[in-house]
Formats: structure tokens, sequence, C-alpha cells
């Protein structure tokens, strides 16, 4: 059987790795979040300092901690983090303070709900670079932004699920309809009616970054509803996938851990050519740059996870050799995944039922 593997080693290495990171994170995490256990006190590497608005069991978050820790364990960085800054007020207090008192050579976490706040305490402290996923703009002489550009490999995973399907229905459940989240969700609907014209994706948003219960509880609606293909766009819907025994597909990092038997593939976003350039500033000077072309498929940036063959009903031999040629297409630039960041068709927005 050919083999769908990530085209470079050590992208590769960075997202089998990512899980177990992931795991060592949420022990290091938590309320307060801030671990020292990842600075090896060398004063002459640069210190960055990760603040991040969701715990680190998100996996939005979790796939920028990953590329850090990979930075660190390379030897290139420190790292220091602060997780579970969920407001804005919180996020303004921790990035002052590591600001002032920690003295980083550069911070990066993300500041989608919590804008305003974090470009205040950016335009405070000039002398510092911040680099922030975000949906908004640079801002001279310090703000750097970037965000992940998954429509790639959100593509290839549709053609999967439209594949797999018995029942033309698939289900997503994703976090909000913002551009950021709607092109990854939209290019994956269309990757299902590229191979699939008579598919119905449902769409619900959980008005959240991070609710499991809520994810699950919207997942197990959809499958109820007839799906039995589901895409996580959110932490909590890989559980609903499995106590309903079909597949199921993750995001940011490779989560065939958490299922093994459900998990057909990941979408996986690869920080570390974004940390670099964000490295590359610390022992520079600071920019205003928008980082988001590093997200790119075509750049390493983002990619598909191994298919998992083991997956409940498998996935036949003549599909991914589909899905490996239609990646070919993506990575010599014969094929250009549409960026459509409008609501998805028919998506609803379950936390106001």
């Amino acid at each position: 059987m050919s083999d769908f593997r990530p085209s470079h080693v050590l992208r590769k290495c960075a997202a089998i790795g990512a899980v177990a990171v992931l795991a060592i994170a949420s022990a290091c995490g938590g309320a307060t979040g801030e671990s020292d256990a990842t600075d090896d006190g060398d004063s002459s590497k640069p210190l960055i300092y990760g603040a991040f608005a969701t715990p680190l069991e998100e996996p939005w978050d979790g796939a920028i901690h990953a590329a850090l820790m990979e930075a660190k364990e390379d030897g290139t960085i420190r790292y220091k983090y602060v997780d579970n800054l969920n407001t804005a007020d919180k996020m303004e207090r921790g990035l002052r303070d590591i600001a002032g008192n920690e003295k980083p050579d550069a911070i990066i976490g993300d500041a989608f709900a919590a804008e305003e706040a974090v470009r205040k305490v950016a335009a405070e402290f000039p002398d510092t670079p911040f680099a922030f996923g975000s949906g908004e703009k640079p801002v001279a002489p310090n703000m750097s932004v970037f965000d992940n550009w998954l429509q790639d490999p959100a593509y290839l995973a549709g053609m999967l699920s439209g594949s797999l399907t018995k029942s033309n229905t698939l289900g997503v459940v994703a976090a909000m309809p913002i551009p950021e989240v709607n092109r990854i969700v939209n290019a994956y609907v269309a990757g299902a009616k590229s191979v699939n014209p008579d598919v119905t994706v449902k769409v619900s948003f959980i008005n959240s970054f991070f609710d499991p219960a809520a994810a699950k509880q919207a997942a197990a609606a959809q499958i109820g509803a007839g799906a039995d293909v589901m895409f996580a766009e959110r932490e909590g819907v890989i559980a609903a996938a499995e106590d309903a025994d079909i597949p199921v597909i993750g995001m940011m990092v490779d989560q065939k851990s958490d299922a093994p038997k459900h998990v057909a593939t990941s979408l996986l976003w690869h920080m570390r050519p974004t940390v670099d350039a964000i490295v590359e500033q610390a022992t520079s000077k600071p920019a205003a740059e928008d980082l988001g072309e590093f997200s790119f498929m075509i750049n390493e940036g983002s990619e598909l996870a191994p298919l998992n063959a083991d997956i409940v009903g498998g996935i036949p031999e003549d599909l991914i050799t589909k899905i490996e040629a239609k990646k070919s297409e993506i990575m010599d630039g014969s094929f250009v995944t549409p960026v459509d960041e409008s609501a998805p068709a028919g998506s609803i927005d379950v936390s106001k039922d």
C-alpha cells in the first residue's frame, strides 16, 4: 500500500511529536499556565515568551507551543509561557507583566479574542517584537501577525471525507464564522464536493474557541441527523465520532492517538517556519510583518497527516493515490485551493439554541 507522508523530514518529526509535546504541556499549564521548566538559563539564547488565550489542550495554541518547544529542544531559544489568558483583561495584564518584568526577546501568542489589548501593550514596549495570531494587520514598529492558512490540507481532507461517506452527509463543528475559520471549512466543503457532488455538509459553530462539551454535543446532533464522517475543527468532536464508531478528521496536530481507529487524518499546522522568522526578529530588531505566508502548504507550513488506513471501514488504495496526486498539484503550483472567507452556506450557530 502506498503511503501518504509529509514531504519534509523535519516537519514529519514535528507532527509526530506534537501530541506527546501537548501531553507534557497540559501537565505544565493549567489555571495560571506559567512554566519556567522550559528555560535552560542560557542567556546567550534569545528568550521567547508564549502568551496563550486558551489552555494548551486547544490545538491552535498547542501547535504554536509545540513549535516553540521544538525550537527550544534544538537549542535555538529559551522558552517560557503562560496559557489560559482567556479574557482581554487577563491578556493585557499578562502581557504587561511579561514585557515589563521578564523582558523577553520576543512574545508570541494569539490575539483573536483580545486584539485591542495586545496592540495596546505592544505599543507600550516598542523595542520588544510581538508576533500574534490575528485577523488584523501588522502595526509598526513591532507588531507582526500570522494565521493558520490550512485551506490546502482542508481541501485534501474534504476529498477524503467526500469519498468515505456512505450517507452522503458530512459534519463540521467549528469555532465561529470568522474569516480564518471560514476559509478552512469552505475549502473542506469544496474538496468534498469535488469528488462527490451529491454530498451535504452540515456546519455548526459553537461560538467558542475552546468548549469541548459544546463541540461534542453539536457533533452528536449532526451524527444523529445522518453525518457519518466528521471534521473536528474544534476539540470535543473526536470523542463524539469515537462514540458513534465513524471516521473523523483531526485539526492542527496529528490527533490519531486520540482515537486510533477513527481519526483518518488531521490538518497539520507547522508553526516552526513562523517561529524561526520571529526568532530572527528577536536576534536583530523588531518588525511589523505579515507572516502568513510561512503557514502555506507550498512553504511547508501546513500539511495533511499520514492517512490512517486502519480506521473503521478503511481507506481504499485508489483514494490514497487520488489524494497524493492532488497534493502534488498543490505543491507544484498547478492547483491553487480557492480561498473563500465567507460564512459557509447553511451553517448554524448552535450556541444560540
